[in-house]
């Protein structure tokens, strides 16, 4: 029975993926950028709806920028979670712009594209990433520069923090759990780590009921008199101590 429903699901989510592809081919070219921030959060908010996960979000998710999210990285359906709870433009890797469907979401919901293993490449990204912040938006990254295993924090990387201190743009700690809705116990079936395959993943989370998104948002930091690896290291402790007020 639960496969006939994760089946169910998963044909529910393709076409709401397909309806969010022809809204930013259709749509998106005419409308103001408060249209569109507000329609991708609604888009994000029934996508979760549509797969029956829950949205749990504790503290306050910045109405306006300039603001530079930092938050742990778990699962493919992070950036959803997040944009559930309030729009934000993304940081992510350059070969997201060419998955087939994905791409167009991404693009269209304002991501910024990084080469990864190109050091010339980040310089570029967090100059932009500078300008963004500087017009007043707020912006997101995953500092541990992939998918960790939910339990444990990778390292922050500090290249990007650089542009917050660029722009003196705060900067606001996210923490990002999965747990079950049921007994609040965290769950680990959303997980997307290591050599695992996106199906994988997504067969799990689809065949796993009762899953919940919780959101912890942190007190902004400033970015005064701030060095980037040192303020790396100061938001991954924040983010690891708003995870730890969570249930086990």
């Amino acid at each position: 029975m639960r496969a006939l429903t994760a089946i169910w699901l998963l044909l529910r989510g393709l076409l709401h993926l397909l309806g969010g592809w022809w809204t930013i081919r259709l749509h998106f070219g005419r409308w103001s950028q408060v249209e569109r921030e507000a329609r991708v959060q609604r888009w994000a908010r029934e996508f979760l709806r549509i797969w029956r996960i829950g949205l749990e979000v504790h503290g306050q998710p910045p109405r306006s920028g300039p603001m530079l999210l930092v938050a742990n990285h778990i699962s493919w359906l992070d950036i959803l979670v997040l944009h559930a709870a309030g729009f934000c433009r993304f940081v992510s890797k350059a070969e997201v712009r060419r998955w087939p469907l994905v791409g167009t979401l991404a693009t269209g919901a304002g991501t910024l594209y990084i080469e990864r293993a190109s050091h010339r490449d980040a310089l570029r990204v967090v100059h932009h990433m500078k300008e963004a912040l500087q017009r007043g938006e707020v912006l997101a990254v995953f500092p541990e520069g992939t998918t960790s295993n939910g339990i444990a924090l990778l390292p922050f990387h500090a290249n990007l923090i650089q542009a917050a201190i660029s722009a003196q743009a705060a900067v606001q700690p996210v923490a990002l759990q999965f747990v079950d809705a049921a007994t609040g116990r965290l769950s680990l079936a959303p997980i997307y780590v290591g050599d695992e395959s996106l199906v994988t993943s997504v067969w799990r989370t689809l065949t796993t009921p009762g899953l919940r998104a919780v959101l912890r948002y942190g007190p902004p930091q400033s970015p005064e008199g701030r060095e980037r690896r040192a303020w790396a290291s100061r938001l991954r402790e924040a983010v690891d101590e708003l995870r730890s007020a969570a249930p086990e």
